[in-house]
């Protein structure tokens, strides 16, 4: 078998060459086993924690934007939805202030129209009763002319019988 170690071994063959002496290097594998385990425990291990943490925060973040994402389109879809509906209300109520518009101005129209007849009649009516009256006065001027005319043609002073039968004998003749 070969020695390894002992003279003439592999190993302090290739160590001898390049003035490797064991227990210095012992103490130096020990020493960068313990600057590991110390680097470990107080450099990376906090420095892996942190990390870690803000890997989560980073993640956890994520997960809030999406949600905030998600909660602004559902958001956007019930505003479209309530101005879509408002609109829709805007439009109905605008139809019928049109059809109640309309049909007030029809019953407006009609109420109108029938004041305005109603004007009309009362004018005729009232026409009617001053022309009847104006012809009831003229007719008593008139006879009242005729006797006059016929008192002073006929030099005589006539009774009240003479002034009615003279009267009704002018009213035939003006009437007829």
């Amino acid at each position: 078998m070969i020695t390894l170690i002992a003279s003439g071994g592999i190993i302090s063959d290739l160590t001898e060459p390049f003035g490797v002496s064991w227990l210095p290097f012992g103490f130096q594998v020990l020493n960068f086993i313990i600057v590991i385990i110390v680097l470990k425990k107080f450099a990376f291990g906090p420095i892996m924690a942190m990390l870690e943490q803000r890997s989560k925060r980073i993640a956890e973040g994520e997960e809030k934007l999406k949600r905030i994402e998600t909660q602004l389109a559902e958001s956007e879809e019930r505003t479209t939805a309530a101005l879509d509906k408002a609109n829709a209300d805007a439009k109905r109520l605008v139809e019928e202030a049109k059809e109640s518009a309309a049909t007030l101005s029809e019953e407006k129209t009609q109420e109108a129209i029938a004041k305005a007849q109603g004007i009309l009649v009362k004018a005729e009516a009232n026409a009617k009763a001053e022309r009847d009256q104006m012809v009831t006065e003229l007719k008593q001027d008139f006879g009242r002319l005729v006797a006059a005319t016929t008192a002073s043609v006929t030099g005589k002073v006539l009774t009240e019988d003479d002034n009615k039968r003279i009267n009704q004998e002018a009213l035939a003749s003006v009437e007829g």
